[in-house]
């Protein structure tokens, strides 16, 4: 089994650029506490990455760590391909470096024949994570293509009764986790695609927006609809506690999915709806600021383990909302303290992980040990991306 958190607080002094704080954290029986600052923590990233090029062999692609050691690969069509590359990209961003640039593009480029695939709705993931980076450095027009390609591709997986995009296939499924995948519809619409992609990612966020999130800002994983009447049938769970639970992953992909919505559409719906679900999130966090898999885990209930990548994503998310929020003044400190907790409790240091954020639950309902307790690429992924957007919030 993963390692199981330990519960016992304390206080510790952190000090990051010219800041210094006093956070309490929940600590975990390994890795032992750090305290790096902020050019230190991009060092041990950047020295993670380019040990991993060595680590990686090509058409390969990390999933998550075997607990504290070394990736696990797939194939070029798993939905987590993307990620990699995405955090080569950023590498290269945070210190340019021929080593970083050429394998951007290597592991860019070995995802080609992925701008075609209709069979999930994690494209976005797979092809925008990796060739919206690599057009961004570039402005090669093949990746331009690739990227609308990609956009028709997914596009094709919209029922219009539903006036959603189908996660799974089976039952019309829809997830939380599609909120993500909506961004590289509103960059091909602005960049080549038709107009109908914009259509299919506002009405695909309203539909999320009624039948996925609560009142309260909480969120459901996973709605069921009726591929001919558009009806809900079911709101249930795939990777949460429960049916009626908040699955930690799942809020976190909704603050950044809304934030992302708003940022392409200037819609005060999707603002708010951000705002909601991030002050659940940050008003339903432990005191080490990093959450448990699940937001609404019964007392002393046993697989109690901590989601480190729902903590980055969320963290990410609210270094863009805090530009755009009235709750600005509130962001500003939940994203300090997330950023010191992960860095003091959550980075491999002394560990033999090949990733640089440990303690992710990738999946607590699974019967592998493995998916409750190491590194994830997507935890990696924006963890490097909220250290670029660190740089300026800092």
């Amino acid at each position: 089994m993963g390692i199981k958190m330990n519960r016992l607080c304390f206080m510790k002094t952190m000090i990051l650029g010219s800041f210094m704080f006093f956070i309490s954290c929940e600590t975990s029986t390994s890795p032992p506490l750090v305290s790096l600052n902020y050019d230190e923590v991009v060092e041990y990233s950047l020295n993670k990455l380019s040990k991993s090029i060595i680590e990686i062999p090509n058409n390969n692609y990390p999933l998550r760590t075997n607990g504290y050691s070394k990736w696990e690969l797939t194939s070029p069509s798993a939905w987590t391909s993307g990620f990699y590359p995405g955090c080569l990209w950023y590498a290269n961003k945070l210190k340019p470096d021929s080593n970083f640039f050429n394998n951007a593009v290597l592991f860019t480029e070995g995802l080609e024949e992925q701008q075609f695939n209709t069979e999930n709705h994690d494209i976005g993931f797979m092809i925008f994570n990796s060739y919206g980076h690599a057009y961004e450095e570039t402005h090669a027009e093949s990746y331009k293509e690739i990227i609308i390609q990609a956009a028709n591709s997914l596009s094709t997986r919209y029922n219009s009764n539903v006036q959603c995009i189908q996660s799974w296939n089976g039952e019309f499924q829809v997830i939380i986790d599609n909120m993500m995948n909506l961004e590289i519809l509103f960059w091909a619409s602005k960049n080549g695609g038709g107009s109908n992609l914009y259509d299919i990612a506002v009405n695909h966020a309203y539909k999320t927006l009624e039948n996925h999130v609560r009142e309260d800002g909480s969120s459901y994983h996973v709605v069921v609809y009726d591929p001919v009447t558009g009806n809900v049938i079911e709101k249930r769970t795939a990777q949460g506690y429960s049916d009626n639970s908040t699955w930690a992953r799942g809020q976190a992909w909704g603050i950044y999915g809304f934030t992302m919505c708003y940022r392409e559409t200037q819609d005060i719906n999707f603002l708010n709806t951000a705002d909601r679900m991030a002050n659940y999130y940050i008003d339903h966090l432990p005191n080490d600021y990093i959450p448990y898999w699940d937001f609404n885990l019964p007392d002393n209930f046993e697989k109690d383990y901590k989601d480190a990548s729902a903590a980055t994503i969320a963290l990410s998310a609210l270094l863009e909302l805090r530009n755009y929020s009235n709750y600005s003044g509130k962001y500003d400190m939940a994203i300090k303290n997330i950023f010191l907790s992960l860095i003091a409790n959550y980075l491999s240091i002394n560990t033999n992980s090949s990733g640089i954020i440990n303690h992710c639950a990738y999946n607590v309902n699974s019967s592998n040990p493995y998916d409750w307790d190491a590194s994830t690429i997507w935890g990696d992924y924006y963890f490097m991306e909220s250290l670029l957007r660190y740089a300026d919030f800092q």
